[in-house]
């Protein structure tokens, strides 16, 4: 797409309202463009279309009128959750008109350079925790994207001496054409959204849109265990900064000794960063990180290797690496109750989050687990519940499915919570039942491996009524 400003007195749809909808068409319409903000939920569940009729832009509400793409239009910008093939972004297509996303509008907005951070799981941890790194460093970060600020306002407010740190969802990325971040990392990608993408490699091709843009002088942070993440290398153009937890790099950050099989009883384990010199230099033990989970050290590796590659000191990453406690809702230690320890992973919307979750505690975990089908078969958590889990509490739309995969593990203690229209006290049942099944000394571990949307409008809904129930018991 061109700059907003390009587009005064030209005709732009906003597809889809929320927080990033609101901001786009303020964006735009403060531009000169004339905006017409378009959403099918009925008029009463769209507050924010009274602020943006108030401010001249027009909305329309209750569902998409045919006549609203025409060949006039200049510019379509969907809400990165709309799938591609809703009727207006069809259209749009058939007419050759752009559909792009907020972080395509923002990247025409920001004077700071940007760091994009995506993957299929650790996105907000690691985008959290870089910044909190550059700001230790004194570096300005402002932290945006799919979490905290709208995209859009936060590239306003940014100036040259801020550094942009973005968290970006594949659904975000696969609406941008410039989008050109300093600092691109790519933690992980696993078998996720294909319901949207339709396939895996529509999905990693929309992930992969983030180095798209990217030239020598940029740099690409790329998780060198992932055998999806190093296909890639042959089309970057950026400079490589390789993590990794299983190999010692010639260049990058990595783990010494490397968490391989043959060296599991080695004590000891240091993260460190070998630079272009190859000259190595000691970040800090592994013990010393502040979250629980080897995935956490690969999280602590990446947020190391963006903040080096945007000029951190090395000296500095330690204390930030040890001080940070992690986010709501990814591992979040909730309260000790009899002895139980409650954790909310309410943000492990796949299997591959699950079961990383799972291998984060040493106790007896008690599982909450469960919601909306995607067509997973769960089979692939089996050797996780065998390892450490002794009983499973499962609700949602796939309570049978996990069921059968903690049959296959040999679980005895399974028990399915039975649906209700109150999805609170369902939750709040299930903790019930946990607590019941807990022992003092085990972790009660709500890590549902599917998204809330059968229950709950968001995994942060469904986190906090875990919360909650907890405080409740």
């Amino acid at each position: 797409m061109k700059h907003p400003e390009e587009y005064r007195g030209k005709e732009v749809i906003v597809l889809g309202l929320a927080k990033s909808g609101l901001q786009v068409a303020k964006v735009l319409h403060a531009a000169g463009a004339a905006v017409t903000v378009n959403d099918q939920k009925p008029r009463e569940e769209c507050p924010e279309a009274a602020e943006l009729e108030a401010a001249g832009i027009k909305v329309i509400c209750g569902g998409h009128p045919d006549n609203l793409v025409h060949p006039g239009v200049e510019l379509l910008v969907k809400n990165p959750g709309i799938p591609y093939r809703a009727a207006p972004i069809v259209k749009a297509g058939e007419l050759g008109i752009p559909v792009v996303t907020e972080v395509e509008v923002a990247q025409h907005l920001c004077r700071a350079p940007m760091i994009g951070i995506t993957g299929s799981n650790g996105k907000t941890t690691t985008t959290t925790w870089v910044g909190k790194l550059l700001a230790a460093a004194g570096m300005k970060p402002i932290v945006a994207g799919n979490i905290g600020t709208p995209l859009c306002e936060a590239a306003q407010a940014a100036q040259e001496d801020h550094w942009m740190v973005v968290e970006l969802s594949s659904f975000q990325l696969k609406g941008t054409e410039d989008f050109h971040p300093r600092v691109a990392c790519l933690l992980n990608i696993t078998e996720t959204h294909l319901d949207y993408h339709g396939d895996l490699d529509d999905y990693i091709a929309s992930k992969s849109k983030l180095f798209a843009n990217q030239t020598p002088d940029d740099t690409a942070v790329l998780n060198w265990d992932d055998p999806v993440c190093r296909s890639l290398v042959p089309y970057i153009q950026s400079t490589i900064l390789p993590f990794s937890m299983q190999e010692q790099l010639q260049t990058g950050v990595y783990v010494m000794p490397p968490y391989l099989p043959e060296l599991e009883d080695k004590q000891e384990r240091r993260i460190v960063y070998t630079d272009e010199q190859g000259i190595t230099h000691d970040i800090l033990p592994v013990h010393q990180i502040g979250l629980p989970g080897r995935f956490n050290v690969e999280n602590a590796l990446a947020a190391a290797a963006i903040a080096i590659a945007a000029g951190v000191p090395v000296s500095m990453l330690a204390g930030p690496l040890t001080d940070f406690k992690g986010v709501e809702h990814r591992l979040e230690f909730v309260k000790e109750h009899h002895g139980v320890a409650y954790y909310n992973n309410s943000k492990a919307t796949n299997a591959k989050a699950t079961s990383m979750a799972l291998t984060s505690f040493e106790q007896p975990i008690v599982l909450i687990a469960g919601g909306l089908d995607r067509g997973s078969d769960y089979l692939e958590l089996v050797p996780f519940f065998k390892g450490g889990v002794k009983a499973a509490v499962l609700l949602g739309e796939t309570k049978e499915k996990l069921a059968h995969a903690a049959e296959q593990a040999g679980l005895k203690d399974i028990v399915l919570v039975n649906n209700g229209e109150d999805a609170a006290a369902v939750l709040a049942s299930a903790v019930k039942q946990a607590a019941e099944l807990a022992e003092p000394g085990d972790v009660v571990l709500l890590s549902p491996a599917c998204a809330s949307w059968d229950m709950f409008n968001s995994f942060e809904t469904r986190g906090r009524i875990f919360k909650e129930a907890v405080h409740n018991l």
